[in-house]
């Protein structure tokens, strides 16, 4: 019935109708031929060709007549319409843009004056006879990226650090359990601008007492450099006593208490405490307080003296300048010698002499 019916429409159907289905089925038998198997690909002027003839059949019959869905047909005449009446208007409206240069010389003034506003950069401009309005000022400006002039005046967060690190010194207990269990404490300091590292000692039983006395023992091991310090940072351990304290306030430090469970404010001493168990403590056992001593001393040498800082430009705390050679100087791996330290968990790389 369905074979019946549809003889029937063909009957009735309009000669143009057929005429157009018979051009559609050749031109798909063409790129059928033109291609070897697989789903067939439409070239440009195989859509051109779909698309115009499109326009002789009602919508209703395009999913019958035409091996695509309508909707890619409807896409390929927006397609013609929109390459038909493209075109570049050549006449911009509305004044013309402010010139490359000047847009640099705007925000060069910017960053080398960081008090001038817009402004005062207006007048910079038209004292160099280069007239310009404010508002144009402001908007390449704002386009560029840089702050209003109050919010650039102060320094940046790693400028003010970098700048005040010099003068702090942090602290923190170091908890480490032996072989047998047993508990041992160990007290550390580290210099923010150096990086350095200070071992004030190691105990099983920590008192206050014995906490001040490691702060006067660092006190005279640091000698004239603790007058360069102005910030002692702990945290509010009942062993960082006010005898504790007095050894530094003696010594002009002003004491900064950090918040309770707020490790981030000793951020930098907590993070060598990190690379302490990463680096050493978890790949060793410890015995007992003598074991733990030494270790950590063998490996204070290596931190201060050879350990590259990325904050210190890969430096170590110790070393003030260091070599630079160029890779292609690097022909022979044998110039080139490894020492084993701290019982030869890390090694270190010299130059043979």
């Amino acid at each position: 019935m369905r074979g019946l019916f549809g003889l029937l429409a063909v009957l009735v159907r309009a000669d143009l109708s057929k005429d157009v289905e018979l051009l559609v089925l050749r031109h798909e038998n063409q790129v059928r031929r033109r291609q070897l198997g697989g789903r067939p690909q439409w070239g440009h002027a195989d859509r051109l060709w779909l698309a115009a003839l499109s326009r002789l059949v009602h919508r209703r019959r395009w999913a019958e007549v035409f091996p695509v869905t309508p909707a890619t047909i409807l896409r390929w005449h927006r397609s013609l319409v929109a390459r038909k009446w493209t075109f570049t208007d050549r006449r911009r409206p509305g004044r013309p843009g402010t010139r490359p240069p000047v847009k640099a010389l705007i925000t060069r003034m910017a960053r080398e004056n960081p008090t001038w506003g817009h402004r005062r950069i207006q007048g910079g401009l038209a004292r160099l006879g280069y007239p310009i309005a404010a508002s144009t000022v402001w908007e390449i400006l704002h386009a560029a990226g840089i702050d209003p002039a109050p919010r650039r005046a102060g320094p940046t967060w790693r400028q003010f650090l970098t700048t005040h690190a010099h003068a702090i010194i942090a602290c923190d207990f170091l908890v480490v359990e032996t072989i047998l269990l047993k508990r041992v404490y160990v007290l550390i300091f580290i210099e923010h601008g150096a990086r350095r590292l200070h071992l004030a000692g190691v105990t099983a039983h920590p008192t206050g007492a014995w906490t001040a006395q490691q702060a006067r023992n660092l006190a005279m091991d640091l000698g004239d450099r603790i007058t360069s310090l102005r910030v002692l940072i702990h945290d509010r351990d009942p062993l960082f006593t006010s005898a504790f304290r007095e050894v530094f306030k003696a010594e002009g430090l002003r004491m900064v208490t950090t918040l309770p469970r707020t490790p981030r404010m000793n951020a930098i001493c907590e993070r060598v405490i990190g690379t302490l168990r990463r680096e050493l403590l978890d790949r060793i056992l410890i015995l007992d307080e003598r074991h733990l001593a030494l270790v950590l001393k063998e490996y204070l040498a290596h931190y201060n003296g050879h350990r590259p800082h990325q904050s210190r430009y890969q430096r170590p705390p110790n070393v003030a300048t260091q070599p630079v050679r160029h890779l292609t100087e690097l022909n022979d791996l044998r110039s080139i010698r490894r020492k084993p330290v701290v019982t030869g968990m890390i090694s270190e790389y010299q130059h043979a002499a």
